[in-house]
């Protein structure tokens, strides 16, 4: 899937009731009118909003008898789960760095104190005798 497919399922995803829509789904297919059901808009406003989760590739529509159940396609979230686990192990590593410098600085912190110390101590016992 190229990225242009890939910024279509984001901007379909950037609206609230699209993505109500697509969380409903993964728990079972549905027709237009039960998706309809909860929202205080139109069936013709929830087929304008699967409309675009089609042309994403998010969901299908097939005929079942008298029935036109909708249907989350699994495989467009694998592709997003791909592109932000790659992005992830990214940040990752690169905390993992930073968190290997700081400890460096903390290592380096805790010698130069403790050479301080040290210091201390010895030009203390040369004064005491």
């Amino acid at each position: 899937m190229a990225d242009d497919e890939l910024s279509k399922v984001f901007a379909a995803l950037a609206d609230p009731t699209r993505r109500d829509i697509v969380a409903r789904l993964t728990e079972d297919d549905a027709t237009v009118g039960e998706l309809a059901e909860p929202y205080d808009v139109t069936v013709q406003a929830v087929s304008k909003h699967l409309k675009v989760l089609e042309e994403a590739g998010m969901v299908t529509r097939s005929r079942d008898a008298q029935r036109r159940p909708v249907h989350l396609e699994a495989k467009v979230f694998d592709l997003m789960t791909k592109w932000i686990d790659r992005y992830q192990r990214q940040a990752e590593g690169r905390f993992q760095r930073l968190d290997a410098l700081l400890a460096r600085m903390d290592d380096e912190a805790n010698l130069t104190d403790d050479q301080n110390e040290t210091k201390q101590n010895t030009n203390q016992e040369r004064g005491a005798s």
